[in-house]
């Protein structure tokens, strides 16, 4: 048995370099059926949407900006467990776990909280892979249209605590209305 005969993968195909025909060499049926799309494309409907008037419709399944949840009384979710920095497949998610102290018993709900949370929007793919892996339901993606805004400096595009914990007054209308169902 030959090296050129021994394929790993099973996939090996033999490639026959037979001669073209005079009118392949010619390359006009190429040509042809090349002015044949080209003509198509004249005739059928422009997909371009003329932006400040009209707005394209957002797929159901959108996934924009993160934001992690704070519970009705305003404490925050996430106890820094890190199942959701293990699932980012593009490793965008650091965080640094801490213990609570006696007198941060109003800011988080379990004995562990991130001191520090830190998004990557650089690397982030947005696959919401975080969102499913978090037990504590304490990161979600937005179904907001404001994505990371553009800047010239990498380090705006960190997103840490500051930009990704849910305001207080938002948790405080989203508590309002578990009760009021």
């Amino acid at each position: 048995m030959s090296i050129e005969s021994i394929s790993l993968s099973g996939r090996k195909k033999v490639v026959s370099n037979k001669e073209m025909t005079f009118w392949e060499r010619m390359y006009l049926v190429a040509i042809v059926k090349g002015l044949i799309i080209t003509i198509q494309h004249l005739f059928t409907r422009k997909v371009t949407i003329q932006y400040p008037e009209q707005v394209r419709e957002m797929s159901p399944v959108y996934r924009g900006q993160h934001m992690l949840k704070r519970d009705e009384e305003g404490r925050e979710n996430c106890t820094a467990c890190g199942l959701c920095a293990l699932s980012c497949p593009a490793e965008a998610i650091t965080m640094k776990a801490e213990e609570r102290r006696g007198d941060e018993k109003h800011l988080y709900r379990e004995e562990k909280y991130a001191s520090i949370y830190e998004i990557n929007m650089l690397r982030c793919i947005f696959c919401g892979l975080c969102e499913e892996a978090c037990p504590k339901d304490a990161i979600y993606l937005t179904t907001s249209k404001v994505l990371v805004p553009s800047s010239y400096e990498r380090e705006d595009f960190i997103f840490g605590k500051d930009r990704l914990v849910m305001p207080l007054d938002i948790a405080m209308k989203n508590a309002q209305l578990k009760n009021a169902n």
